[in-house]
């Protein structure tokens, strides 16, 4: 990108193998300059979890580099109208998938490995979140702590549908039981969404292994009160989810946003952004 982020945005990356598993099967990426994070949970027998999210978050970080280098990721996409950057996503998203289930097919030590993923695209004050699986994002915009992302999970199927409740969903054997994955098919969909961002907000991507062992209202009152100082609040996150069992690997990416960060425009864009 022409214009470095890195002065707009304040990204905190920690992971963490947990309590209980022996090796850690997430990977996490993080570019301030690039307005980008990336965080994979892989899956799959022996240390095959392991290559599945390395991989992905190796292929997406070159992948996306080399692409907003050439074409800025806010700029039209030609004649669709829509920004570059969610053709980009989709795009370099199929090429990882397709590069990771090839490993799959071809390397028996990797049979069956796959990975959730989000990842997230900051630019002309807006972010792009593109997801797969039940890796998740959230915000925390004054006092409000949604979830921006929407689990691809039997859960989550079961919660739409009223098969069970929320309270039941807690204590659910179904919790990592996804219905979309990197790596798994020949070919997936990532579900890509954009939404305006404001300075203050805080954004966080994590692995289950965070939202599986600490409670929503949990993580809201650590951003809250420690948003501040990002270090110190995902150092926190990660230590609650180890106190509270640590049973799965603990990721989390934390992204402040400092000021706006609109993207620069040629005097043609903006005498047509008057005019229209």
């Amino acid at each position: 990108m022409a214009n470095s982020l890195s002065d707009a945005l304040e990204i905190v990356v920690r992971t963490d193998p947990g309590m209980v598993r022996g090796h850690n099967e997430d990977a996490v990426f993080a570019n301030p300059h690039q307005g980008l994070a990336i965080l994979a949970d892989g899956m799959g027998g022996y240390n095959a979890g392991e290559v599945a999210s390395g991989m992905a978050t190796a292929l997406l970080a070159a992948g996306f580099e080399s692409a907003f280098a050439a074409h800025p990721p806010c700029q039209s996409d030609g004649g669709s109208g829509r920004p570059y950057v969610q053709r980009c996503l989709a795009e370099k998203i199929a090429e990882a998938n397709a590069a990771i289930h090839d490993a799959a097919e071809t390397q028996p030590q990797c049979a069956g490995m796959g990975t959730t993923l989000v990842t997230a695209v900051f630019c002309d004050d807006r972010v792009t979140v593109a997801h797969i699986g039940d890796s998740r994002m959230y915000r925390l915009r004054g006092e409000e702590f949604v979830a921006i992302t929407r689990d691809h999970s039997l859960l989550q199927e079961q919660l739409d549908c009223g098969m069970i409740t929320a309270e039941e969903a807690r204590y659910s054997h179904n919790k990592n039981l996804v219905t979309r994955a990197l790596g798994v098919d020949p070919e997936v969909e990532a579900e890509i969404h954009e939404h305006p961002v404001l300075p203050g907000d805080i954004y966080l991507l994590c692995s289950d292994g965070l939202n599986d062992m600490v409670e929503d209202g949990e993580i809201a009152l650590v951003l809250g009160s420690l948003g501040g100082n990002l270090e110190l609040a995902a150092t926190q996150l990660v230590q609650m989810a180890n106190d509270n069992g640590g049973r799965d690997n603990v990721s989390v990416i934390l992204v402040r946003i400092l000021r706006a960060f609109p993207a620069p425009r040629g005097w043609w864009t903006r005498l047509t952004h008057w005019f229209g």
